[in-house]
């Protein structure tokens, strides 16, 4: 087995393991990076038409 699908795996262990033991703090955790992402492309939209307006 090579270090990156071990890596995976492990990653997915860790993943799995916060949201059964957490899963309140999971939940928060996904809607901050989901309002994260949003604003981002919020940003982005804005300088698109900032730029040709």
């Amino acid at each position: 087995m090579n270090a990156k699908k071990l890596a995976g795996l492990a990653a997915l262990a860790l993943i799995l393991f916060f949201v059964i033991a957490q899963p309140g703090n999971a939940a928060g955790l996904v809607n901050n990076v989901i309002g994260f992402l949003r604003e981002a492309a919020e940003a982005v939209i804005t300088f698109v038409s900032n730029i040709f307006s």
